[in-house]
Formats: C-alpha cells, structure tokens, sequence
C-alpha cells in the first residue's frame, strides 16, 4: 500500500479514498472516540485517542471490580495487574516473552529506576565502570534523569553529539564506548525527526564494550516492530498514552531482561516490591523476577485503557500496524514534497523506511505561528523547537483522507 506510484499531478483527496478503501485496517478507525470539530488528528504521538467504550469500560470497573468487590479485588486480581499487563504490552508490542515487563510509575520514574539499577550492578561488577553514555538529541526527561544519576553516584556523561536528522548512528556508539562504559541511554525512535535507529546493532556494539544498553521506547511501542529478547537488550522503558492509547498519564512500562533479574536492583525500594508486601517486617527482600520493579501501590485505575489499548494493538498485529505507519508517513512525505520549493517547506525526518519511525516532521520559519492557527481550525499537529510540525500519524486512528484534508488547511495557511 503505497502512493510513490502515483502521477505527480494527483487528486489528492482521491488518492486518499483509494487508499482508505484497500486499507486492511481502515475499520480500526472507527473503534475510537470522535473528536467534534476536529479535521485532523496528527499528534497520536503525543496523545493517542481514546478507544471507543474506555468510558464504558472505566463505569464498570468504578461499579463491579472496585464497587462491588472492594478491597478483596487486590487478592483477586489487582496485585498481580503489574506484571499481567506489562506481559499483554510484552507480547503485542515489545518482542518480549512473560515475566519480564511491569506496568507501573511515570516514565521518568521508571527510567530513573532502570538506568539506576544498571549503573549500580555495572559499578558493583567493575568499579572502574563509571560511565553513562547519552546523546544530545535524547528527550529531555532522558538527559535530565542521566545527570541527576551521574551527579548522584559520582559518574561521568559521555555525550555522543547527534545530529536531528539522522539520529545516533553504530559508529558513534562504537567510538565512545569502552572499558568505562557502564550503560548507554538512547531512544529507539528520536522524538524531534522520527530517525529509528538501528537497535540490534547499537545493542550490539554497547555488548561488545562491556557495557549494557536501555532504550527508551517512548515513540516505538505500538508503532514500530520491537524485539527485545532476539536483540538482547538489557533493559527498556516507555509510554502507554502514545500509540497504546492508554490516556494522559498512563503508567508507564519497563522491560529487565531475564538474565539480569537475579542481580539487577532498582533504587526505590517500596513495599509492593518486596517478596511479601504484607509481612510488613523490618529490612527489604526484594521480590522475585520482574516484581522488584514495583515501588509503590500499582495504579490499577489507569490500567484499565492501557489494557483496552493494547488488546486492539494485539488484535490488529504489530506488523500491519508498522505496514500501515510507512505508507501514512510516506503519503504525507509525498504530498509535502509536491509543494512550491518557494513555500520553504523542508522534510527533517528519513525518507528510507529502514530509518523512519512512526512520525515525519515537516519545517519551516514561522511554524510556530502557523500550529497556533491549525489547532484553531481543527488540525492538530504538535510545534518543536526551533520551526518543526510533528505529523503523528497513529495508524490504528487515522485515515488516508485524514492526512490530505489536514495537509490542505497548511497548504492554503502557508502560501497560495
């Protein structure tokens, strides 16, 4: 399914409803909530949509699991929610087999947990592992949390200078790396230009140095095919309210390989975390496996759209998923690409498939105050410093024609 075939010259509109038409996901679109006024949704990277019948879902959980049952739903169900739908995230979207993912905390929490608990076991190990690599594109909360844990633990930030448009490379890992190496921190999808980077690679070379690696995963999961166990990644963290559409806030996931579980500790040590939480007994006894990762009481309401989320991105195969994620950024790349060059309009994110995640980012001088008036004529990009538009293009919500009518109110906004 793809539109580069298409004559230059074309409608459209009515590229977009043949597209539509043999799209074998084109119903998904209707199993989510409409937003009244809204011409285009282009921020389901940021925010996904809610799926349809969450609110039905939320109702009946405020009367029967929680009304009903009461407390006695923490020994029926709830206390074992955590794991239960980290595995259910696992296996629709990370290539992860059970027992090694957690639904629990924010995201900076759990990547502040995780990156922790790496240093600390790599420090442990060899003392002269006191360095954390990270890159200057990273998303702030990544950055942030990496120098907070360096200045915390004494360690050294080793700074790989990426560029925006092509992401973290092999090679720049492959130079900075060594015998110093304690952890390396990087996103799988860069959040300003959408470059995938080459995971199993990077993962790789990190290994070969000594060094383990964690990915962020914020802008992969329910977008991009992931495969933590084939890659042998160590550890990896990321959202639910982006593709997973588990609303603003939703829990975050973290992933710890099998092979680190026994010897890998997180820092915040809660009670829900321990071997048995309700012994309420002096000291900490971390609990086996993937439990270690739960600090405090788990937030079993906000499981409840994560859950339906990722049961439709279950059902529809992240494959198809991925399938549908190219051919909607590259029919918004080619509709872009047939504008004046005279508008100023560039493209910041990869043309290769290989190297482009689920989202494209167009720029231009005046962007800024070009998002404001979209959003007011229901188009609904988001602006990134210092002149890009997001195009986040969910593949389960949003339609061809979507994309060409959104399009069309920038086009006539920039330019005759």
């Amino acid at each position: 399914m793809s539109a580069t075939d298409e004559p230059t010259a074309w409608d459209w509109a009515d590229a977009a409803a043949r597209l539509d038409r043999e799209d074998p996901l084109g119903s998904y679109a209707e199993q989510f909530e409409t937003a009244e006024g809204v011409v285009a949704y282009f921020d389901g990277n940021s925010l996904g949509r809610p799926v349809r019948g969450v609110a039905d879902r939320m109702a009946a959980f405020v009367r029967e699991d929680w009304g009903t049952r009461l407390i006695r739903n923490w020994d029926e169900a709830w206390m074992r929610w955590p794991e239960e739908t980290g595995d259910l995230v696992a296996a629709a979207a990370l290539g992860a087999a059970p027992g090694q993912t957690v639904v629990a905390d924010s995201t900076t929490v759990l990547l502040y947990k995780m990156l922790r608990a790496l240093a600390d076991a790599q420090v442990a190990a060899d003392p002269q592992r006191t360095e954390i690599v990270v890159d200057t594109d990273n998303f702030p909360t990544d950055r942030y949390v990496a120098e907070g844990i360096a200045a915390e633990r004494g360690m050294r930030l080793v700074w790989i200078e990426a560029d925006p448009a092509t992401g973290v490379t092999q090679e720049q890992v492959a130079q900075v790396v060594g015998g110093r190496t304690a952890v390396v921190l990087l996103s799988h999808v860069a959040y300003r230009s959408g470059y995938l980077a080459d995971a199993p690679a990077i993962t790789t070379a990190v290994h070969a140095a000594g060094g383990l690696v964690l990915w962020d995963l914020c802008h992969s999961a329910g977008s991009v095919p992931v495969e933590l166990d084939a890659w042998q990644v160590d550890a990896a963290v990321g959202c639910t309210y982006k593709y997973l559409n588990g609303g603003p806030g939703s829990p975050a996931f973290a992933y710890l390989a099998q092979r680190h579980q026994a010897t890998v500790r997180q820092p915040v040590q809660g009670w829900m975390g321990r071997r048995d939480p309700f012994l309420m007994g002096p000291g900490y006894e971390p609990a086996p496996g993937v439990r270690s990762l739960v600090s405090g009481t788990p937030p079993v309401v906000a499981m409840v759209p994560v859950r339906a989320g990722v049961q439709m991105l279950a059902e529809a195969g992240i494959g198809a998923v991925r399938e549908k994620s190219l051919a909607l950024t590259d029919f918004a790349w080619d509709i872009v690409a047939s504008w004046p060059a005279e508008l100023g309009v560039s493209i910041a994110s990869p043309r290769e498939h290989e190297c482009r995640g689920g989202h494209i980012t167009i720029r231009r001088h005046d962007f800024a105050e070009v998002n404001r008036e979209l959003w007011q004529r229901g188009v609904i990009p988001d602006f990134r410093e210092p002149d890009g538009l997001r195009l986040g293009l969910a593949p389960l919500s949003t339609t061809f024609a979507e994309v060409a009518a959104g399009l069309a109110v920038v086009r006539g906004l920039i330019g005759p």
